[in-house]
Formats: C-alpha cells, structure tokens, sequence
C-alpha cells in the first residue's frame, strides 16, 4: 500500500503540546522549549510562504481555479 495515498492525520503535535502540563519544568527547560517553538514557527512559515509562491506561480502560468 503506497503511504503517500493515506490521509494527512490531523491531531498535529502543536495540539498535544499546547495541553502538556508545564509545571515539571525548570526555568532552563522553559527557556530551551521556547527556543525551540520559536524556531518551528519560523520554520512553519518558511514553507507557507514557499507554498503561496508556488500556489501563486500555478494561477499565474494556468490561471486561478474557482
């Protein structure tokens, strides 16, 4: 069975994050975690911004589908 063919599961990890119980943590893991967040996000829209530009290559090459 091709993996490719199987749908985009939509309980993302961004989810399960936001309801993960912070209390455990110390200062430094905190600090560590945002570091890390906020490399995702530049990273997430990294690729959105690449996507727009193709999606806006695509409607300029064959038009925008309505």
């Amino acid at each position: 069975m091709d993996d490719d063919a199987s749908p985009r599961p939509r309980g993302d990890a961004a989810s399960l994050l936001a309801t993960e119980d912070l209390v455990p943590y110390s200062q430094d893991e905190l600090k560590a975690r945002i570091a890390l967040l906020e490399a995702e996000i530049v990273r997430v829209e990294k690729h959105r911004l690449s996507a727009a530009a193709h999606r806006d290559a695509a409607e300029a090459l064959f038009g925008r589908k309505d």
